[in-house]
């Protein structure tokens, strides 16, 4: 097998540098459009892809330039330094960099969604107006500048005098919305038009953007001002369109903030994609850096938006009451949602959930979107939300206990029912289908698992076979298969027999990781209280409590199935499989996946649907493809096998 890890090793490698140079390529062939006022993507998703490659590829030399500008203007050195910053894509990261910078205030300016320019000043007077270009030289475009709204070319004061000012200012050229939709129709977006405009050689268009400043750089004499906050006070006495700036005093208070302006964002008159966060002192050792350290983007992300929370309703799955949140719909990672999961009563009152409020939906690499907070505001008309309080089966007052809202009737209808569906899917009773299960159960033939196994032809053969077929004695086939696929089915591991019965929070896998940690026979198990079911890994204090109080509840029916010869629990030391780990992908040739998972449960073995550090081997008839579980397994160290050496493993 060591031969076989050190091809896909080599392959994982190959297939890393192979993505790593097509990535080199998408970011230059961006940045050139961009530049040359063609933009071809949002500024999110070329994120994205910067992000990938420097987590493929930390130290790529392309992660330290800027972009370049065309040859279409004379090029001009910047006085000031022009690189990039380092980026936030979300809150965890944010709060990770400012755990390494803890400052008294934090400085907040909206993070403009333009094109960066230099104006270059000689004692007050405007000599150049310089693109962002490379980071250190840039197209001068003075004649297209001097026609825009906000820049300035002779710095004055209120009482007429000139200010002696000798340095830059940097600003971000930006198309207001009312400009693009009255004007600008044809262009995608309004940073990509005003991009355009800016680099047209005749100057056209120029007189419909508009320069928003946030820095300044001295080049000769003493700063007129002495912290960033001055900064902003002096570019606005000079006359010049300034950046929104907010001061909090914590990490957290950036993060509440960033919430508000993802809400009002929408109202601006000009695009932002993030916030700039700053410390007050003016750091010049940092910034002349390529890409300074203590000042940070905290971006916006296509993966989270802020909207209305309308509605709350209970879904119901067996037992539990579980709260979803409706809202107005709201596009994240290229699809419309307006639903999501509360979790449970505890995690609503954390939130601060009420309904009518403004809330952040996310959805980072998770296939179901969840709210992540509540937006604080005042001015919102509010409502409670109401919690059921019974049953709506059986009529039992329901119990809160924060973690979850339940039925805590055992003999409640709709729990019975989802227990005995939950038992055949777990057990893979493949003939016994939910049509059958719920059949039976109105009829009252089924009301417990221990039921299942004292089925008989004669009793199913009137859910098969109408009245005429069965007096003429006709046998039913079906009846038949359903009682040949139960009685197979009788033997089964502790796991896959303790996830059969439905405990909230407690399937096959974690019964899995109890029966690794030493509870591997059911009296074991039964016998196990909260605290040492906490101490397992993966478990806490409130999954040992469910556990706990599951096994409890259910130890009659599990003790009589098993004492009386109905269900055989193999030893989990059992088969030429055991303790070993399988997760199988892609499609199988002699037998289906599921086959396949169940032979491994048969011989003592665990099937996976993922793959984990933990897993023992990835099975796949394409051992060479480039899959996210083959580059995955490769990672890991992990053997991957094809399906005849799967089928050697398991003595088949």
């Amino acid at each position: 097998m060591s031969d076989l890890f050190d091809v896909n090793e080599a392959k994982a490698q190959s297939e890393k540098a192979e993505r790593i140079q097509e990535l080199e390529k998408l970011i230059q062939k961006y940045q050139k459009s961009y530049y040359d006022g063609e933009g071809e993507i949002s500024d999110a998703e070329f994120d994205k892809l910067w992000d990938e490659l420097k987590t493929l590829n930390p130290a790529d030399v392309l992660l330290q330039k800027v972009g370049q500008d065309s040859g279409n203007f004379e090029k001009v050195h910047h006085i000031m330094p022009m690189g990039s910053q380092e980026k936030a894509a979300d809150p965890e990261q944010f709060l990770a960099w400012a755990e390494k910078h803890q400052y008294g205030e934090y400085l907040v300016e909206y993070k403009l969604d333009g094109a960066s320019l230099e104006l270059q000043y000689n004692h007050g007077k405007l000599m150049h107006a310089v693109t962002r270009g490379d980071g250190t030289v840039g197209d001068d475009i003075t004649d297209n500048a001097c026609r825009m709204n906000g820049v300035v070319q002779l710095l004055g004061r209120q009482d007429g005098t000139t200010v002696d000012f000798t340095g830059g200012v940097r600003g971000e050229v930006i198309m207001t919305h009312h400009v693009h939709d009255t004007k600008f129709k044809d262009k995608a977006n309004c940073r990509n038009a005003a991009n355009g405009l800016m680099k047209r050689k005749d100057g056209s268009g120029s007189e419909y953007l508009t320069l928003i400043t946030y820095d300044v750089w001295v080049a000769d004499g003493e700063p007129p001002y002495n912290d960033e906050e001055g900064k902003i006070a002096w570019l606005k006495a000079c006359g010049f369109n300034t950046v929104e700036l907010h001061i909090c005093h914590s990490a957290e208070e950036v993060t509440a903030y960033r919430t508000q302006v993802m809400e009002i964002r929408k109202t601006l008159d000009y695009d932002i994609d993030g916030l700039v966060v700053k410390e007050r002192h003016i750091d010049y050792e940092d910034a002349r850096r390529a890409r300074p350290d203590r000042q940070i983007a905290f971006k916006f992300s296509l993966e989270e938006a802020v909207t209305t929370l309308r509605a709350v309703e209970w879904s119901r799955n067996g037992g539990t009451y579980t709260p979803v949140a409706l809202f107005d719909p709201v596009d994240l990672a290229g699809t419309t949602v307006q639903r999501a999961s509360l979790a449970n009563p505890d995690t609503m009152r954390a939130l601060g959930i009420r309904l009518g409020c403004s809330v952040v939906v996310v959805k980072r690499g998770e296939i179901i979107p969840k709210i992540e907070s509540v937006v604080p505001d005042d001015s919102r008309k509010t409502a409670a939300v109401e919690f059921p309080v019974n049953c709506e089966t059986c009529g039992t007052p329901l119990v809160d206990e924060g973690t979850r809202l339940f039925c805590p009737n055992k003999s409640c209808p709709k729990r019975v029912l989802h227990q005995l569906l939950k038992w055949v899917q777990v057990v893979d009773i493949r003939d016994f289908g939910d049509t059958l299960i719920n059949s039976l159960f109105q009829a009252g033939k089924l009301k417990s698992v221990t039921d299942i196994y004292s089925l008989t032809v004669d009793g199913l053969t009137p859910f098969f076979l109408n009245e005429e077929s069965i007096a003429a004695e006709k046998e039913s086939l079906g009846a038949v298969k359903v009682v040949n696929s139960i009685a197979n089915h009788r033997n089964m591991s502790l796991a896959v027999f303790v996830a059969g019965f439905d405990i909230e929070g407690i399937g096959e896998t974690t019964a899995e990781k109890l029966v690794s940690s030493g509870y591997d026979t059911l009296d074991k198990m039964l016998a196990a209280n909260e605290e040492q079911f906490a101490a397992v890994y993966g478990f806490a204090e409130i999954m040992a409590h469910t556990a706990v109080e599951g096994l409890a509840e259910n130890a009659d029916e599990m003790r009589a199935l098993v004492s009386s010869g109905t269900i055989h629990i193999a030893a989990a030391s059992a088969g030429i499989l055991a303790g070993k780990t399988f997760c199988f992908t892609g499609e199988l040739v002699t037998m289906k996946r599921a086959d396949a998972e169940q032979i491994v449960k048969k011989n003592g073995g665990f099937c996976r649907t993922s793959v984990t550090k933990d897993l023992s081997y990835l099975v796949t008839n394409d051992t060479e493809s480039g899959s996210s579980k083959n580059r995955k397994a490769a990672k890991f160290g992990i053997q991957i096998i094809n399906e005849e050496e799967f089928k050697k493993l398991a003595g088949l």
